[in-house]
């Protein structure tokens, strides 16, 4: 029972935090202004464990890189401690369960990642509804335009609605379901 609640709790400040560190990251991927109260909140909450993984690995093409490994190790140790607290034997696996557990932590990054745009997207929903003025609205439109731009020239607007979010829902939904549950299952299966 505590073996659980310590998963638990392992899983959920773990996830957190990897969510802000990939906001870090799409933030500065899609170049949103980081002039912003909950810009701002990303970076200070995130800049204490990425600043110093910057001297190991440098940035490259415009991108912080250092923000997708810290997410990716950070996602690591969550993947991994969750097997030890469910009694899994790395003692007895040997080595080559850790090509594995580097591979579960990478799917499980771009499940978040996925889920990360699914959660925006409704935020951006949510927001155009009630109050589209609020500070949070540019930094979540210039984060979910990318993934809904392309969408709009396939899905035309219903009666002054625009149904791409719904689309995006689906299609990332099927992301989840097909591509990678299947790696998902893979990686699992050679353990």
């Amino acid at each position: 029972m505590i073996a659980g609640a310590l998963k638990f709790l392992i899983q959920t400040l773990g996830n957190l935090f990897v969510i802000a560190v990939l906001l870090r990251f799409m933030m500065q991927l899609f170049r949103v202004p980081f002039r912003n109260p909950f810009a701002e909140f990303i970076v200070t909450l995130t800049d204490f464990a990425v600043k110093p993984l910057r001297r190991v690995v440098p940035g490259l093409l415009g991108l912080d890189w250092a923000c997708l490994v810290l997410a990716w190790l950070v996602e690591l140790a969550v993947v991994t401690t969750g097997y030890w607290l469910d009694g899994f034997p790395f003692g007895l696996a040997g080595g080559r369960v850790w090509p594995v557990m580097l591979g579960l932590a990478a799917v499980k990054l771009l499940s978040l990642a996925v889920y990360l745009v699914i959660g925006l997207t409704l935020v951006r929903a949510v927001l155009s509804w009630v109050n589209s003025n609020t500070p949070l609205m540019p930094v979540v439109y210039a984060l979910t335009e990318p993934f809904l731009r392309p969408l709009r020239r396939f899905v035309p607007m219903i009666a002054n609605v625009d149904l791409t979010p719904l689309v995006l829902f689906i299609l990332c939904q099927l992301v989840l379901m097909v591509p990678l549950l299947a790696l998902e299952r893979a990686l699992l299966a050679s353990l």
